[in-house]
């Protein structure tokens, strides 16, 4: 295991100013310390003590980030203990030499390191994307020290930049999932549909300007483009709001999303171009709007043929296991998938426990679209896995979410996450 956080220090070569300036790249660190000098804040005691400190912390990084015993690793942690007291200091002290001065005056060099180190796990952790399926949120892990590593050398622009880059996918995040949550869809369903933050915010915001109250599939969301339409003040700066309850922080994230959907709305409104045709086949509009994949509605409302929408949902599967975890999918409500990811499945269970299993869909599918003498025994074949499965996946005891998972390991297709 990894020791937790490194503490830094600079090796600082001697105790007075005049060593300090030996460093060529004027780091904010020396200039806080040769500011102290100069003007009193830091005297010999202090120097000292921090001589005593900066090798303890550049053994800790080194140890951290590779091996204490190697040399280069060694000039490498000095170079990162610099670099992090530096943006630490530059960061919390706001440029202000005075502070930063005052701030290695009464704290410890090893405390000024980790601070900086802080400020890069957290930036770390935050998400690179708007996309909920690309965003982990589990915190810093072990697993991001390689990217630790690279920050430790990189400047104070660069965090800042970075900064705002991830703040702004964070804010997008909120903001989706609050709205989402207005509209009874939870992240852990929108992590399961792929679903892209701007997106969700976009169809949000035409959700509320004609009053429906959920988020739409397909069907759902082309009912709400031919409403706007035929309404296009539904569709105007008055009919487009922010939502008064959300969240203050997150206003401006939501606002710059409702400058581009009225940017878009003369095209959203122009009934020359289908619905389907414009967010499905327009390059432009592609992905930039979201509605909940339901395969089932799909069927109802185009009439396809049993035999295309089998295939579709089966994808020409005939292994039990495969077929089982379509018709789970369709129980759940969820679009039909013949395998699953350790982290889908877990997804699967906990909207099973949340919005119902409904055995039926799945038996109706069958009963519909499944080859003709294959029915009878694909309905069997439901009907027996829901013996066993039903009561686990529904059950609230404490122990019957890992009973559920081994159950799905066992009975359907759970595959390990494909790495990126």
């Amino acid at each position: 295991m990894k020791e937790s956080t490194p503490t830094s220090e600079q090796d600082l070569p001697s105790a007075t100013p005049a060593a300090v300036s030996l460093y060529d790249a004027r780091p904010f660190f020396e200039k806080a310390l040769q500011y102290g000098v100069a003007h009193g804040l830091i005297n010999q005691a202090k120097l000292d003590t921090m001589c005593v400190e900066a090798p303890k912390g550049m053994v800790q990084i080194a140890g951290y980030f590779g091996s204490e015993f190697l040399r280069p690793e060694l000039e490498k942690a000095r170079a990162r203990m610099v670099n992090l007291i530096s943006l630490y200091l530059e960061e919390s002290c706001q440029g202000d030499l005075h502070r930063a001065a005052e701030s290695l005056r009464d704290h410890s060099l090893l405390s000024r390191s980790k601070g900086g180190s802080d400020m890069l796990k957290r930036l770390i952790a935050m998400p690179q994307s708007s996309h909920f399926g690309m965003s982990e949120r589990k915190g810093f892990t072990d697993e991001l020290i390689p990217h630790l590593a690279k920050w430790t050398l990189r400047s104070l622009a660069d965090y800042r930049a970075e900064l705002a880059t991830r703040r702004h996918a964070a804010d997008l995040i909120e903001a989706a999932t609050w709205m989402a949550a207005q509209l009874d869809v939870g992240d852990d369903e929108l992590e399961e549909f792929g679903a892209e933050a701007e997106a969700v915010i976009r169809t949000a915001l035409l959700i509320e300007a004609v009053g429906r109250d959920t988020l739409p599939d397909w069907i759902g969301f082309e009912k709400t483009i031919g409403v706007l339409r035929r309404q296009p003040m539904l569709a105007s700066e008055d009919g487009i709001v922010v939502p008064e309850e959300l969240p203050a922080h997150l206003h401006a994230a939501v606002e710059s999303v409702r400058q581009s959907v009225l940017a878009e709305m003369p095209r959203i409104l122009d009934a020359s171009l289908s619905p389907r045709k414009l967010f499905t086949q327009t390059a432009a509009f592609m992905g930039r709007y979201f509605w909940i994949e339901d395969a089932l509605a799909e069927i109802d409302h185009h009439e396809r043929s049993a035999s295309n929408e089998w295939r579709k949902a089966t994808l020409g599967q005939t292994d039990e296991d495969a077929l089982v975890t379509a018709f789970l999918h369709i129980a759940a409500g969820s679009a039909p998938k013949v395998s699953m990811t350790e982290t889908s499945a877990a997804t699967l269970i906990r909207k099973i426990r949340k919005s119902g299993l409904h055995p039926e869909r799945a038996k109706a599918f069958i009963q519909s679209h499944a080859p003709t003498a294959l029915r009878e025994g694909y309905v069997e074949l439901w009907r027996l896995f829901l013996q066993e499965a039903q009561p686990l996946l529904l059950s609230d005891a404490v122990t019957s979410h890992n009973d559920a998972m081994a159950l799905l390991r066992r009975e359907c297709v759970v595959v390990a996450k494909a790495s990126s």
